[in-house]
């Protein structure tokens, strides 16, 4: 069980018991409790392979992001550091380690989790976090971030959880991707919380940057370079997310970053999803396509 902190200070209380109330309702997925029985497992292995390593390793870099998160905020507030190092980190580490093992068990490649690597790019911003007001815009963009992850993964594990039950594959859909994605909704609404919180709190500069900043540095979930970009479009077209086109597609990107641009962007009349939000997104499905020898978006029959 999570302990209770007591005492703090300068932060909001509704965090805190938000915080808490995660550690104790969703501890880490108990491993005696997964099924691994597969009814097909050569088919699932087929359609959901890429999808699954690209989970997986997403899932076990949890580890390299809270070095990441040690480096680029110097001092954060309490509830933060309680967040991600007591409660996100143990539970997405244990989704990993099942989804690993489910893997393992269907002989799909892994892909090589980064564990330990930190960016320079991201050491400088660290630095930069010592500097009055810095560090709030840097952990603004960790939120945000935080929503756009934590909303892929709802629809990831969504549409992966339909798959399986569509192949009769209920044992893992059940005690694997049911349980995973029953704890992301409430990682989700911490970063919404604190997103708003501190926004608020932002002045008019912090804002400009922290727009000017997500604008140029958005990725998809989980993508550092090119190769990643390019699985993640796999995995779109896997779940069924892209493959219907431009505007699909454009309906996947509302829902990924709905929450920073009712957060962001409000002002901006008749936007209704940042652009780069979209343009990231259709990068990883035209690079999936163009490495299979097609293009994207595919010619629909008339």
């Amino acid at each position: 069980m999570i302990p209770r902190r007591r005492g703090r200070r300068g932060e909001d209380s509704r965090l805190a018991e938000h915080v808490d109330r995660l550690g104790e309702e969703h501890p880490p997925i108990p491993l005696g409790g997964v099924d691994y029985t597969m009814k097909k497992p050569a088919v699932l292995a087929e359609r959901f392979g890429p999808v699954l390593a690209y989970m997986t390793r997403v899932e076990l870099e949890v580890e390299r992001n809270v070095l990441e998160l040690n480096i680029l905020l110097p001092d954060p507030p309490e509830v933060d550091r309680h967040f991600y190092a007591d409660v996100w980190m143990p539970q997405e580490t244990r989704h990993g380690q099942i989804l690993d093992k489910l893997q393992e068990l269907l002989g799909v490649q892994p892909h090589e989790a980064n564990l330990d690597e930190v960016s320079f790019s991201l050491k400088f911003l660290g630095a930069l976090g010592k500097v009055p007001g810095v560090q709030d815009i840097s952990r603004m963009l960790y939120y945000l971030t935080g929503l756009a992850t934590e909303r892929s993964a709802v629809l990831a594990y969504n549409k992966l959880h339909a798959g399986l039950v569509e192949l009769g594959e209920r044992a893992i859909a059940a005690t694997v991707v049911a349980p995973i994605r029953r704890q992301e909704p409430g990682h989700f609404a911490y970063y919404q919380m604190a997103a708003q919180e501190l926004w608020d709190q932002l002045s008019g500069w912090q804002k400009w940057l922290t727009r000017g900043l997500r604008k140029r540095t958005f990725e998809v979930v989980g993508a550092y370079n090119k190769l990643q970009v390019t699985q993640f479009g796999d995995v779109m077209d896997r779940l069924r997310l892209s493959n219907g086109g431009e505007a699909e597609l454009r309906k996947y990107a509302q829902q990924v970053g709905r929450a920073e641009h009712e957060l962001l962007w409000a002002h901006r009349r008749g936007l209704r999803v940042p652009d780069y939000v979209f343009k990231s997104l259709k990068r990883a499905a035209v690079l999936a396509a163009e490495r299979k020898g097609e293009v994207w978006p595919a010619p629909q029959p008339s």
